[in-house]
């Protein structure tokens, strides 16, 4: 079951309060959880379970996101806002650097804790912020294609749609692999979550000007990326790992851009072993 935290965050306004939904189970070391723009932490319940046996997980509904509120006003949805609510999340958690696993928009931001030395590990999957401007462009298309579909079908269509493997492949073979194994009432919820979330169109608005460019020497990185990623192209990569040297590149075979329901035992392995 979810919970919620209320914590006390700087803003241009001065002290407010920013508040997280996030699911804990497990134990062990802790273990952050980050999911993409538009998803929620629903997107790792294909391995959450296989990673309680060894960590403390934490999934996390970002802010604007899922079931967390939107940020203060004034608080911007780029790095330098979100990274910031995020280690305020970690202290009101009682979490001291803890491992981070991101996926998408998580992986960038997990990438940028990295960066700001707040974690004691790092696995980005299929991270933002690797791409050339038209990769970009091509990948803003597509996701901003999904909300629109989210938002103009009705939900009847959408349970419909959701019981046949078609179905699932429409709503969600953009970012599946194999659409057909994720559930009916999964693919509902998150199709639910795209239309409903409030951090979308700042989020998207704010990554219109990134690039991740630093290097990070101080902290183990994992990047790992699906072969058939059709919204951030496998190629990214590559560039992923010339501007991390040190960073682990491995590939994920027959994996989508949330290859966590594509391969939920080879994502886990990967996480265990990036975490260990």
């Amino acid at each position: 079951m979810a919970d919620t935290v209320v914590f006390p965050i700087d803003t241009p306004a001065g002290r407010r309060t920013a508040e997280v939904s996030y699911e804990r189970l497990g134990g062990g070391e802790p273990l952050v959880l980050l999911h993409g723009i538009g998803h929620h932490l629903q997107a790792w319940d294909p391995v959450s379970g296989i990673l309680a046996a060894e960590r403390d997980v934490i999934a996390v509904d970002l802010p604007g996101f899922g079931n967390s509120p939107a940020l203060p006003d004034g608080v911007a949805y780029d790095l330098h806002g979100v990274v910031p609510v995020l280690g305020a999340l970690f202290e009101a958690l009682d979490l001291d650097r803890p491992h981070v696993v991101g996926n998408s928009l998580g992986g960038l931001l997990a990438l940028q804790l990295a960066h700001e030395k707040l974690v004691r590990s790092t696995t980005a999957i299929s991270p933002a912020g690797f791409w050339t401007t038209a990769e970009r462009r091509y990948a803003f298309g597509a996701l901003r294609g999904m909300k629109r579909g989210a938002e103009s079908l009705p939900p009847q269509t959408v349970a419909r749609l959701a019981r046949t493997a078609a179905g699932r492949a429409a709503l969600a073979g953009t970012i599946y692999a194999r659409p057909g194994r994720r559930s009916p009432d999964a693919v509902m919820a998150e199709t639910r979550a795209l239309r409903e979330c409030t951090g979308f169109g700042p989020t998207l608005e704010a990554g219109r000007s990134v690039l991740f460019t630093h290097d990070i020497t101080d902290v183990p990185v994992t990047v790992a990326w699906g072969t058939r990623d059709r919204l951030l192209l496998r190629r990214q990569g590559i560039r992923a790992k010339k501007v991390i040297p040190a960073a682990r590149l491995i590939r994920l075979p027959g994996c989508g851009h949330v290859p966590m329901n594509d391969d939920p035992a080879l994502v886990a392995r990967v996480i265990l072993d990036a975490t260990r």
